[in-house]
C-alpha cells in the first residue's frame, strides 16, 4: 500500500523501497511540472551519471552528457510508456545510449580526421616522393649509359642551367658540336627511358 510523502503533496512513496514513484514524478513532469522534475531529477541524475561514466570513463564528458539526457526526459517525458519500462529504466536507457551515441560521434571523427590526414599525405606527397624517386633514378641509370662527352653536355645544360654556349666555352667544342651531342645524347635517354 502507497503511503502519502509528507514532503511533497500528492506524490506517493513505493513501498518497497521508500523513494517516490519515479514514473508519478515523470507523469507529472511530462505535463510541465517543474517541481515534479526537479525531484526525479535529484533522484535519477546521478545513477544516470553512473551509467554514462561507465560507457565514457572522462567525469567532465560524462557531467555533459548527463545534462543532455536530463534535458532530453524532461522533453521528451510525454512519451514515457509506464507499461514498457519504469521510469528509472526509461532515463538509464535513455543515458546509455547517449553515452554510446558519444563515444560513436568520437570515433567517426577521429577516424574522418585520420582519413584527411591520410589522403593529404599518402595520394599526393608520398606518391609524388615515391614517383619521383623512381624517375631520377632511371634518369642517373640513363645518363651513365651515356659516353663521356654527352653526359658532360647534358649535364651542364640542363643540371646546371647553362646555355648551349657557354657549355661550348666550358668544354672547349664548338656550338655545333655541343648541340649534336646534347640531341643525340637526349634522344638516347628518351629510349632509355622509354619516352615517346
Amino acid at each position: 500500500m502507497d503511503q502519502t510523502d509528507p514532503d511533497q503533496p500528492g506524490l506517493t512513496r513505493a513501498p518497497e523501497d521508500g523513494e517516490p514513484d519515479h514514473n508519478k514524478l515523470l507523469r507529472r513532469a511530462a505535463v510541465g511540472d517543474q517541481e515534479a522534475f526537479e525531484l526525479l531529477y535529484r533522484k535519477l541524475a546521478r545513477p544516470a551519471y553512473g551509467v554514462i561514466r561507465r560507457v565514457l570513463r572522462d567525469p567532465a564528458q560524462s557531467e555533459e552528457v548527463t545534462q543532455e539526457v536530463m534535458l532530453e526526459v524532461w522533453r521528451t517525458a510525454a512519451r514515457f510508456d509506464p507499461a514498457r519500462s519504469s521510469a528509472a529504466t526509461w532515463v538509464l536507457t535513455i543515458a546509455h545510449r547517449r553515452a554510446v551515441d558519444r563515444v560513436r560521434a568520437e570515433v567517426a571523427a577521429t577516424e574522418r580526421e585520420l582519413k584527411t590526414a591520410w589522403a593529404d599525405v599518402v595520394p599526393d606527397d608520398v606518391a609524388n616522393l615515391v614517383e619521383n624517386s623512381m624517375d631520377r633514378d632511371r634518369v642517373r641509370r640513363c645518363l651513365g649509359d651515356l659516353s663521356e662527352v654527352q653526359r658532360q653536355s647534358i649535364t651542364l645544360a640542363y643540371y646546371h642551367g647553362y646555355t648551349y654556349r657557354q657549355v661550348s666555352a666550358l668544354v672547349d667544342a664548338t656550338l655545333a658540336a655541343i648541340k649534336s651531342r646534347i640531341r643525340d645524347g637526349l634522344l638516347r635517354m628518351r629510349d632509355c627511358l622509354g619516352v615517346s
